[in-house]
């Protein structure tokens, strides 16, 4: 590893850059938790209480890992810019897309039996 000259500052780009990519996740992070809450308190007609509270209990628990794993790697990618290092690679983005597919067919098994 290239250690960069001690007065030497990153480029504020890729912070900016960082920083974004965090917001990205929170505004993630926060249609998750919308979404439980909103798929709890649909109308009794559609499915039946389990269903609609085990996906609204699956994408709170995702929104929340989304901004729980949004600070952790804002941070490692903060720590790396600042150091000349290579970002490190994150298990974040797999998890919550797994994540996403198993609501994604509880829904459409829900929505079928509902029909």
């Amino acid at each position: 590893m290239i250690e960069p000259p001690q007065d030497a500052h990153p480029d504020y780009r890729f912070s900016l850059a960082n920083e974004r990519t965090f917001l990205a996740w929170i505004r993630t992070s926060l249609a998750l938790l919308a979404a439980g809450i909103g798929v709890v308190n649909l109308p009794s007609e559609f499915a039946d209480s389990t269903g609609r509270h085990l996906l609204g209990i699956l994408l709170v628990v995702l929104g929340l890992f989304a901004a729980v794993g949004s600070y952790a790697r804002w941070r490692a990618n903060q720590r790396a810019i600042a150091s000349g290092s290579p970002l490190p690679h994150s298990r974040s983005m797999p998890i919550v897309a797994g994540g996403i597919t198993v609501v994604g067919v509880i829904a459409l098994i829900l929505v079928i039996a509902n029909s």
